[in-house]
């Protein structure tokens, strides 16, 4: 893959380095979503899966390591065709390692996709959208490889950290951050908004519909900061700033450390889901 951006270059370069970040953040929290509590934010996707459905295919965008795909071959459900697209070489190997032979495994750009058009009748993704590129290219290319009824579901975050926390920890990141130059633009702004998923659909899409995913956690101090510590904000800061971040938010932490000594917080994310156009 040539001609890659900034932002791409460096999560291909993280993503070799640090394979399965998002499964290891994600995936054994639950999550709530319209009342119902899920075992994770994956497993909200994949019950969006039919589980009656006798032909489908479902392409998972940012597939990673291939957690959810995982999710969905579990199943052993006849008819139901896998396929996964990530940028990253170290992740699909990962994924190829512990996923059926049968599940296809494409080392593509999302702007750039190699499958047929109109062959695909659901689309998922998860916590990746929201870093692309080009994201009206991205959609174009989703509307193309969806059949004309398909569908496309996708989790983007919405808030990182809840409660005090966050305040706490953006006190502590961005005077580092700011000293190292440690600043990179990840994806398209208007995808933090609620209110601008509709237009960014709306060209190939109808129907969208968002619903806020919220995850509750309570780590220990050192389960909160081993999280933190495989995000792209902490990657980006020297050796010497990783450390100095590590000290001054554990201190901070103490004030909002409950009776037991846990902390109160999670992640507040967002599902979209839209229906395809017809041509």
């Amino acid at each position: 893959m040539n001609g890659l951006s900034a932002v791409e270059c460096y999560l291909q370069d993280f993503h070799q380095r640090i394979v399965g970040s998002t499964p290891a953040a994600f995936s054994k929290l639950p999550a709530k979503a319209n009342g119902v509590i899920h075992a994770s934010s994956y497993h909200v996707l994949a019950s969006l899966i039919p589980g009656e459905t006798r032909s489908a295919t479902v392409l998972d965008l940012g597939c990673g390591d291939g957690h959810l795909l995982g999710l969905l071959a579990d199943r052993r459900q006849p008819g139901l065709d896998l396929i996964g697209v990530d940028m990253s070489r170290a992740e699909l190997e990962a994924a190829r390692a512990s996923l059926p032979g049968d599940v296809a495994l494409l080392n593509e750009r999302a702007q750039h996709l190699s499958v047929e058009s109109g062959s695909v009748q659901f689309v998922l993704s998860h916590m990746a959208l929201m870093l692309m590129d080009d994201i009206e290219q991205v959609f174009s290319e989703i509307r193309r490889v969806l059949s004309s009824r398909g569908t496309v579901s996708f989790i983007v975050g919405r808030s990182f950290l809840s409660g005090p926390v966050k305040q706490l920890y953006v006190d502590a990141l961005r005077p580092i951050a700011k000293d190292e130059g440690a600043q990179l633009r990840f994806g398209d702004p208007r995808t933090q908004l609620e209110d601008c998923w509709a237009a960014l659909l709306s060209r190939s899409f109808h129907e969208v519909a968002c619903t806020d995913v919220d995850v509750d956690w309570t780590p220990s101090p050192g389960e909160l900061w081993e999280s933190l510590s495989t995000t792209y904000d902490v990657d980006r800061l020297s050796v010497s700033g990783r450390a100095a971040l590590r000290e001054r938010f554990l201190a901070a932490l103490v004030e909002v450390q409950e009776h037991d000594g846990r902390i109160r917080t999670g992640w507040g994310q967002r599902l979209v889901t839209a229906k395809a156009r017809r041509h």
